[in-house]
């Protein structure tokens, strides 16, 4: 190993020795303003024997055979190159690039074997996926019979920067607009080393190599007006090895080798682990984002009759998604984490489109997009599905409530771009109400409680003079002032009661001041003695009712409420001085009630579930007896004499001594109208009726009366020599 790494070293000095010239300065770095690494991206794929090794994970050939004859041998599952899945995964990274951004982010493509074989410049004209791929064509696979000796990564990587030194036609072209301040146009780049590497110890030999290179170039580009030099170069090896083997080389986060250099280490597995990788740095490299949309309804080839949903995931430009994060609606969004772990995607629902697509969109920006699996059916079809002139509209997926259509997708120019629709309140229109805030419509704010609040703590300006040097600043004693008033403060009429009372209003503004005096303290604690009394007194408090069913909690509840509400605001302040501890011993003393106190309360409290279980069961007993009564009052109409046209009482009444309660006819209800259903009204009069008449006695002519009625004057008739019999009925 000592031996290989030796004739490494060897062969960069020869490459280095070949390539540079002495003599030259460094450059001296000024301040740059323009041109991010992202600017230049070069890509140096290993081309050296051992890459043609198989990446043991298989595909299978036979699948597509729907139907096979007897006697067909099936053909066997083959396996990709190292090679062939670093090639793939890096055209599948510059797809996504230039989908995004067909301008001014370019890529250099290098391959290395015993020399390095540079496939495009930074011209614009050569930044196809076309032109990458008739050139890799050309160079073909590694040759797994040539001398690996005579092979290594470092021709490629020397020549990598070497590329990033070159200027660029945009790069050119602000130089020439800051001919004066042409040292402000910045050169960054990015090298992507697709490799095998031996171990750790071969990484870090790699990563000096590159930091001596990036050196004798900065040499070179001092004295040229062709070259620039390197302010910024970030090293992104990806070490890739076979399905099934143990890696050798280990995971590194970004690291600043030296103020021109940064490098990080990945290693993965060849296959379908490579492409995740390189799907996931295109995005961080980029600024991209990703977005799911379900729901697309795709008729299925087997059954033309039938459709399914499929969904598809796009990537763009993150700032389609800044919506979401300015408003706190990422979670609405259906923001999940795929099976890597490392980036999320945006879920967004399908809607139906609209067959006429001249309608306008309140749109507050446009990114192209590109599809993450574009070889895929869903993909296809939606792809071809917009570019056929149809547009789009999807929506954040919601459990309830009326959709929110927050983005769109339409092609121009034969583009697909996604389109972020303005969802939120435009600025246009005039400021939202206070009950249209981020909790909702709410309309039971403390408007004027808080408009006290910033009287009390308005800023006022402050002379020097008056200011003592020993103390703290006017503005910090302000910024705590603040802090101390906001402690504990309800914003909603509804979620505070002593607020609410003026009862506790001196007790609520002294409790806030920094310091106590004895008379504070005193003016606190009568405080809290007036709502000992208050509750003594058992007086009503105003709890807030709003959102519960029935009459709200009980009298002992609501002073449970209060206390505890009362005692979390001097628990915020009792740490501030000794007197606002002695207020918060004081509530505590009087929370604690004596034993006789409390049995007083707990009779109260059985005496109030009685009543409570009274009113609800009245209802039912009020029926009951109604029927009780008509049932006995049908037995007495029985009993009675069929000539008799007298009836004494009614049953409401109290009976006389020595006399039958009766009722006439006429005050009987039906039997058939008795087991019937009761109206609410009937059942409330017959309680009334049966309370009102245990309380007086039954007056003496309705108790003697004759089929309600009564003769007046009886005591004329007994002096004219009339008799009067029984019920009143005079005979002679």
């Amino acid at each position: 190993m000592k031996r290989q790494f030796q004739t490494l070293s060897e062969q960069f000095q020869s490459v280095r020795r070949s390539r540079s010239s002495p003599g030259q300065h460094i450059l001296q770095i000024g301040k740059m303003k323009m041109f991010s690494v992202s600017h230049k991206t070069v890509f140096v794929v290993d081309h050296c024997p051992y890459m043609a090794e198989s990446s043991r994970q298989q595909v299978e050939c036979d699948v597509l055979t729907k139907s096979r004859a007897q006697g067909v041998i099936p053909l066997a599952p083959v396996s990709k190159s190292l090679w062939t899945c670093a090639v793939e995964c890096s055209m599948e990274y510059c797809r996504i690039l230039y989908d995004v951004y067909p301008l001014n982010k370019l890529v250099n493509y290098i391959v290395s074997d015993s020399e390095f074989h540079i496939l495009n410049t930074w011209r614009q004209e050569d930044q196809s996926i076309h032109e990458l791929m008739a050139a890799l064509a050309a160079v073909g696979p590694p040759n797994p019979r040539e001398d690996p000796e005579c092979c290594s990564i470092l021709h490629g990587l020397v020549s990598a920067v070497e590329s990033l030194c070159k200027i660029t036609e945009l790069q050119h072209e602000k130089r020439i607009a800051l001919m004066d301040t042409a040292e402000r146009v910045a050169n960054r780049g990015r090298i992507i080393c697709l490799t095998n590497a031996k171990s750790d110890t071969h990484v870090r030999m790699l990563e000096d190599c590159i930091q001596e290179t990036i050196m004798e170039q900065n040499k070179l580009a001092a004295g040229s007006d062709r070259l620039m030099a390197i302010q910024q170069c970030d090293l992104v090896l990806v070490h890739i090895y076979p399905q099934g083997e143990d890696t050798l080389v280990s995971d590194r986060p970004k690291k600043e080798i030296s103020p021109l250099l940064t490098s990080e280490v990945h290693s993965v597995r060849a296959g379908r682990h490579l492409a995740t990788k390189l799907n996931i740095l295109v995005q961080q490299h980029f600024d991209l984002a990703s977005t799911t949309i379900t729901n697309i309804p795709m008729k299925e080839e087997q059954h033309a009759n039938t459709s399914a949903n499929y969904d598809v995931e796009l990537l763009h430009h993150k700032d389609a998604h800044l919506e979401f994060f300015r408003s706190g609606d990422l979670h609405m969004a259906g923001t999940s984490t795929r099976e890597n772990g490392l980036k999320e995607t945006v879920t967004l629902k399908w809607c139906t489109p609209r067959t006429n697509s001249i309608e306008l969109h309140y749109c507050t920006g446009a990114y192209r997009i590109s599809p993450t699996d574009v070889n895929s059916r869903p993909s296809s079809c939606l792809t071809n599905f917009l570019l056929n002139g149809r547009s789009v509209l999807l929506e954040l997926p919601r459990k309830s409530g009326s959709k929110v259509i927050s983005h769109m997708l339409s092609s121009h120019g034969g583009e697909i771009f996604l389109h972020v629709l303005n969802s939120n309140r435009s600025t246009l229109e005039d400021p939202p109400s206070i009950s249209e805030g981020c909790g909702g419509r709410v309309t039971d704010y403390r408007i004027t409680d808080f408009g006290e609040f910033m009287r009390e703590n308005r800023l006022t300006p402050f002379s020097e003079a008056s200011h003592n040097p020993a103390g703290k600043l006017p503005a910090e004693r302000a910024k705590a002032q603040l802090e101390r008033h906001t402690r504990y403060w309800p914003m909603i009429i509804s979620q505070t009661t002593i607020f609410n009372m003026q009862a506790v209003v001196p007790l609520a503004t002294l409790i806030v001041k920094e310091t106590l005096t004895e008379d504070d303290v005193l003016t606190c604690q009568k405080t809290v003695y007036n709502l000992v009394d208050m509750e003594r007194k058992n007086d009503p408090l105003p709890i807030s009712t709003v959102g519960s069913r029935g009459k709200g909690p009980k009298r002992d509840e609501q002073y449970r409420i209060m206390w505890n509400e009362l005692e979390t605001l001097v628990k915020t302040h009792a740490g501030s001085t000794d007197r606002h501890q002695r207020v918060l011993d004081c509530i505590i003393a009087c929370r604690s009630k004596p034993p006789e106190e409390e049995e007083r309360k707990k009779r109260g409290r059985k005496r109030e579930e009685r009543e409570d279980r009274t009113e609800k069961n009245g209802s039912k007993d009020t029926e009951d007896k109604s029927w009780q009564d008509s049932e006995r009052l049908k037995g007495l109409l029985d009993k009675e004499e069929p000539e008799s046209e007298v009836i004494k009482d009614s049953p409401d009444s109290p009976e006389p001594l020595n006399k039958k309660p009766r009722l006439s006819i006429e005050e009987v209800q039906p039997p058939e109208r008795a087991k019937g259903p009761v109206s609410l009204l009937s059942m409330w009069t017959n309680r009334i009726t049966t309370a009102n008449s245990r309380k007086h006695q039954e007056f003496v002519g309705r108790v003697s009366s004759v089929n309600n009625k009564f003769e007046l004057y009886q005591h004329l008739k007994e002096e004219n020599g009339m008799d009067v019999h029984e019920n009143g009925k005079a005979t002679r």
